[in-house]
């Protein structure tokens, strides 16, 4: 079967493998090359890199939907599928209209909860304690297509962002394997999303990476590992912005100051919360590696008794 892939971030590439391996893959879609760095050297995204390592004709559009060069390329290619992973842009219905099965979508979350850009984010900063994988037939919507296979995963309450994206990511092709083979043979049918039970994972801004001390220590930890290792909880401290990877809750009774530093030790640096304290043990000064807070304490002092911002 022909199929065209549509993709950008690592989180793309594993699924981009399985899809190679299985398939007769024509082209590849992916956001248009970037600029990073100081020496704004030209990058690469990830899956423009894999598909220059199988020789797999690259397609960049800056606007798929405005770009009727790229469509009339998808139209004369004629596959049987378009597979969708963090493509990042909206098919327009011409593109969803092209390929004989239709357009499916590997979501990261047990849809109909968490449509949206973030929701491996949102699923860990929520205090759930299951994710997944969902496949989907696209429709015009973001993220409201009918229903096709769904894979779970268990969050862990230690369990980052980073250890659930890559969980998900190495489980992905095989279930969009099993989607097209699926679709193809007659076997599989979509169901329906019930709007009702929807919730939606908006792209994560600088604002939710501030702590707010003022909330409870369970809360404080879900963000933080929800945002680790990437971007990554901060608070201020010394009009520094401190960067924190790993947390843990520690009982005890507060006196009503959150933020406030109550102990620095090789286990971590003690802050009162809400309810409770939280037990800082990763962090990650400006212009520093992330660090244990023992590691850290070796060449350098934090300061009792201060109340972070």
């Amino acid at each position: 079967m022909k199929v065209v892939f549509m993709g950008t971030p690592d989180f793309a590439v594993p699924s981009l493998e399985k899809m190679i391996e299985n398939f007769n893959v024509e082209a590849i879609f992916t956001q248009p090359d970037k600029k990073r760095g100081r020496g704004k050297k030209i990058t690469f995204s990830p899956v423009k890199e894999a598909a220059l390592k199988h020789e797999i004709q690259v397609f960049q559009p800056t606007v798929l939907r405005k770009d009727e060069e790229a469509i009339e390329a998808l139209k004369k290619i004629n596959p049987e599928f378009i597979v969708v992973v963090a493509y990042g842009q909206i098919l327009p219905k011409v593109v969803l209209d092209i390929p004989k099965y239709g357009c499916i979508n590997l979501h990261a979350s047990l849809l109909p909860k968490y449509r949206g850009a973030a929701p491996l984010n949102w699923a860990i900063i929520n205090g759930e304690k299951v994710s997944g994988n969902t496949t989907m037939l696209m429709d015009i919507g973001c993220d409201t297509g009918d229903m096709l296979i769904k894979d779970e995963v268990e969050i862990h309450e230690d369990m980052t962002v980073g250890e659930l994206h890559d969980k998900l990511c190495s489980g992905g092709g095989e279930l969009l394997v099993r989607t097209l083979n699926g679709i193809a043979s007659g076997e599989l049918k979509g169901v329906k999303q019930n709007d009702d039970e929807s919730c939606h994972a908006p792209k994560i801004d600088k604002n939710l990476q501030s702590i707010n001390w003022s909330e409870s220590a369970q809360s404080i930890k879900n963000l933080i590992r929800g945002l680790s290792p990437y971007p990554v909880a901060f608070t201020k401290y010394d009009d520094k912005n401190i960067k924190i990877y790993e947390s843990e809750v520690v009982e005890g009774d507060v006196s009503g100051v959150p933020g406030k530093v109550v102990n620095v030790s090789d286990a971590g640096i003690k802050v009162e919360c809400s309810d409770k304290f939280l037990l800082i043990k990763k962090i990650q000064f400006p212009g520093k590696k992330p660090m244990y807070v023992n590691d850290f304490l070796r060449g350098n002092d934090l300061e009792k008794g201060i109340v972070l911002g």
